[in-house]
């Protein structure tokens, strides 16, 4: 997991100095891999093309070619570019969005095809996020509104765990600063996990609770 390169940049957890927010993006934009606070604990985030982020990811966590990812994005308008809403699953995103919840969505034809989770059944979808963290917000306007994310979880912790751990900046620099090639550290952030939303049936259904409860009514 070690890297030994990587940047622990301090950033105001409501108004991130630009400068550190752009040497994340370019990090980025080079296929590197960041970790950056959300509403809903750190995240790993890179690239829609970052193929070699992605892969690091895949190997420090131990996930098989089939594990979904969730695409972060930075409004509706974003998140519309590569998932389907229909009139209930609009509705929903706006009035639960930015926050930290993650909806389940039919996947539109601009997704690259390794991202539709059709391994799990003969639909093809993609989990959508917006987040309202300020730091994951300005980092997503530097990078041109979408990027993809995982739980920085590692190998053999249960996903109370890495909750629990993944929103105390001291513990997620521990663990992974190592392994990425920047952290934008805003302190400690609200705990995760987010809720999950699932918008592909006939009515939307919370599939999972979050830290933040939501109602999908």
């Amino acid at each position: 997991m070690v890297r030994g390169d990587a940047q622990r940049l301090e950033v105001h957890p409501a108004t991130p100095h630009a400068r550190h927010i752009d040497r994340a993006a370019r990090a980025l934009e080079g296929g590197g891999l960041v970790l950056c606070p959300t509403d809903a604990g750190y995240a790993l985030v890179w690239a829609l093309d970052g193929l070699a982020a992605e892969e690091r990811v895949r190997r420090l966590r131990q996930l098989d070619k089939h594990h979904p990812f969730t695409l972060c994005c930075r409004s509706i308008s974003d998140a519309s570019r590569f998932a389907r809403l229909d009139d209930p699953a609009f509705r929903l995103l706006r009035r639960l969005s930015p926050g930290p919840v993650t909806f389940v969505l039919p996947a539109s034809g601009q997704l690259p095809n390794r991202l539709k989770q059709g391994s799990r059944s003969k639909r093809r979808d993609i989990g959508i996020r917006i987040p309202g963290h300020p730091v994951a917000q300005a980092l997503l306007e530097a990078s041109g509104g979408v990027l993809l994310s995982a739980t920085p979880r590692s190998p053999g912790m249960d996903a109370d765990e890495a909750a629990f751990l993944g929103h105390e900046a001291e513990e997620v620099a521990g663990h992974w600063l190592q392994a990425v090639d920047v952290m934008l550290d805003a302190g400690h952030c609200e705990p995760g996990p987010t809720s999950i939303i699932d918008c592909t049936g006939p009515t939307p259904e919370v599939v999972r609770q979050g830290f933040q409860a939501v109602d999908a009514g």
